[in-house]
């Protein structure tokens, strides 16, 4: 198990947009179970659903655990979307 401290750097948190690449990234690892701990609860990133009511915000300091094969790989790789700080060009 590898356990991962991250924070927020998105602006507008994670929001729909980061939650599909993070979730879309999670699919890559079909066997590795994922839980992220926020101050609003717990995800096992199954679900865009689940990882969107949580409401994590801007500067938020959340913990992922990965277990798993290719934990290492995995927990980099959903941590880094996590702490990215995505930049999608405004909505015209």
């Amino acid at each position: 198990m590898i356990e991962t401290k991250i924070t927020i750097n998105n602006e507008a948190g994670i929001h729909c947009r980061p939650s599909t690449a993070i979730m879309t990234a999670v699919k890559e690892f079909p066997n590795c179970e994922f839980l992220l701990t926020t101050q609003n609860g717990e995800s096992s990133l199954l679900s865009i659903l689940e990882l969107l009511s949580l409401c994590v915000q801007y500067k938020e300091e959340v913990k992922l655990m990965v277990t798993g094969d290719n934990e290492e790989e995995a927990s980099k790789k959903i941590s880094d979307l996590f702490a990215y700080k995505f930049d999608f060009p405004p909505q015209q």
